[in-house]
């Protein structure tokens, strides 16, 4: 039986055309694509038309790119107290899943948002009556929104999976909600991953506060900040302070199998080469076991 490899890809810029961000994707030979609908630093993007949709859709495939998703922007903010700023975010987050839709894509990485110092029970209050507006105003898309873990800096919720797995079980839908796991983030947050006895332990609880299954995409980064830093700061696979390890438990974990794993390291080059395929290289020297679970649907 073959096995199930997770699919590893990168967050692409796309500059110059949605399509490109699936063509370098396939030329790095990723299996997967994480993008930006628009602009992530503008709350507006100019429409989508249909040829840009088509162009990207038939990209993927032809690159043969599995479970591609978009990151939302960072403007967002529906935990906010603002009445002001949390009507213009669920606005914006409504056409981020419409655009998200349009474009085939399968998942939509949000961060919880900042409470502002409203405090953690308000603010996550606020994230569950912002996902159930945007759910009902986008009845019938097929995108799950992805709730993302954070590394926890000043009052940003989603750093204790308790948080996610409040706003798991109080959004009326939540069939239509997911979780993305970022290594750095977690690991910020304080959440030890070094020792395989750490790691078990960490996706253990995660497994009791939020359900494992629920899991609906990683992204992939080492921390150039210690355990517990609550400091959001990326390094390149193996070189910050989770190490190598962890990386190859993660992507030999069956639980895994199947799933998009999204690198978000600095666009550079090191010796000629771009450090996207470096890291891409080396986590997939990582791959040792055959893995049993099949890829979700």
């Amino acid at each position: 039986m073959k096995a199930i490899r997770p699919l590893l890809g990168s967050h692409l810029s796309i500059s110059g055309g949605y399509h490109r961000a699936a063509a370098a994707a396939s030329a790095y030979g990723m299996g997967t694509v994480q993008i930006f609908t628009k602009n992530n630093n503008q709350w507006k993007g100019k429409p989508l038309t249909d040829e840009e949709c088509r162009q990207f859709r038939a990209a993927l495939k032809t690159g043969d790119l599995h479970l591609p998703c978009a990151h939302n922007s960072y403007l967002i903010n529906i935990a906010s107290p603002s009445s002001e700023l949390w009507d213009k975010s669920v606005d914006a987050m409504t056409v981020e899943v419409e655009r998200a839709e349009a474009l085939g894509l399968v998942g939509l990485v949000m961060h919880p948002g900042s409470h502002l110092d409203s405090g953690e029970e308000v603010g996550l209050q606020k994230v569950v009556e912002g996902l159930d507006e945007v759910h009902r105003r986008t009845k019938g898309a097929t995108v799950k929104i992805l709730v993302e873990a954070t590394a926890g800096q000043g009052s940003n919720l989603g750093h204790r999976f308790e948080h996610l797995g409040t706003i798991l079980k109080e959004v009326q839908d939540s069939d239509r909600l997911g979780i993305c796991l970022d290594t750095c983030h977690i690991f910020a947050a304080g959440y030890p991953l070094k020792t395989r006895g750490e790691y078990d332990a960490t996706f253990q609880e995660f497994d009791d506060r939020v359900g494992i299954d629920r899991i609906r995409a990683f992204h992939l980064n080492d921390s150039k900040k210690g355990l517990g830093s609550r400091v959001d700061r990326h390094e390149h696979i193996g070189e910050g302070e989770i190490g190598l390890e962890p990386f190859r438990w993660l992507l030999n974990d069956p639980r895994f199998a199947g799933l998009p794993m999204f690198l978000e390291t600095k666009k550079e080059q090191r010796d000629g080469e771009e450090m996207d395929a470096v890291n891409l290289r080396l986590l997939t020297s990582l791959f040792e076991a055959p893995a049993k679970r099949k890829p979700p649907r």
